[in-house]
């Protein structure tokens, strides 16, 4: 990996050590610069691979975006070749109905620093989501910008919560602390999600990223900006519209 190639494409000019500091840096500058999508799978119809260069060379050379496992899967490697000592969690997502989703539904990452107890969550493949890593030792609710987060351990693992602007709270995954092998362990979940008509991401196509004070996402024929809690939307007329909104909100070319 070349280390500077890839704190370029995401905008990362701070000292990189392994620390706290950076780490909270390197997640946010990360999801201010690569999206969250699912362009591959719907409108493309491409087969998305995990191994190391299918990931560095979508995401870093030309400048894509991913899902869970090709976000949080090359994040994880920047964070190994810093000296991060990095473990691949199994996360399962909540759906509207409370149920939890299939196993290695989600991969995220536990998170230590040399010779130091602490450990910390760290996501930059959920989309909508926290974007500095939540200390898995504190129950607390944890504030990241105008929403925040809290981590809640059960006796089979931990669910993440998220404070809705509204005010209200809502379980976001499950995940339990069994290290995992990537990425062999989350092929099944990334054909799944790829293939199967109960996947969201196989019923339209999302492209989303972070904004210093919102969020911004194409939906199908929708562009969706929230900004301090406030919501806008509005249609997308043509395919010509929908290319140029890509390309202006995200810089993605397909």
């Amino acid at each position: 990996m070349d280390i500077r190639t890839y704190l370029a494409r995401i905008k990362y000019s701070a000292p990189v050590r392994t620390d706290l500091e950076t780490l909270r840096g390197l997640q946010l500058a990360h999801m201010l610069s690569v999206p969250f999508e699912n362009l591959d799978i719907v409108p493309l119809g491409r087969t998305i691979q995990l191994d190391e260069i299918s990931l560095w060379t979508k995401i870093i050379e030309r400048r894509r975006g991913g899902f869970c496992y090709e976000l949080n899967g090359l994040f994880a490697w920047l964070l190994k070749q810093i000296g991060f000592d990095i473990t691949y969690l199994n996360a399962r997502v909540f759906n509207r109905e409370g149920k939890l989703g299939i196993e290695f539904d989600h991969l995220v990452l536990l998170v230590r620093f040399p010779d130091q107890p602490s450990r910390w969550l760290a996501d930059v493949g959920f989309g909508d989501s926290f974007t500095e890593p939540l200390n898995f030792e504190d129950s607390d609710e944890q504030v990241r910008g105008i929403r925040a987060y809290r981590l809640e351990q059960t006796p089979e693992g931990c669910i993440a919560w998220q404070r809705n602007y509204d005010g209200s709270w809502q379980r976001q995954f499950f995940f339990d602390l069994q290290p995992r092998n990537f990425p062999s362990d989350y092929e099944a979940g990334c054909l799944h999600h790829q293939t199967s008509p109960q996947s969201s991401f196989t019923r339209g196509s999302i492209v989303s990223i972070a904004t210093p004070n919102g969020r911004v996402t194409l939906e199908e024929n929708r562009l969706i900006a929230t900004k301090d809690g406030r919501r806008e939307e509005k249609g997308v007329a043509n395919h010509e519209d929908y290319t140029l909104l890509l390309k202006e909100n995200f810089g993605i070319v397909l």
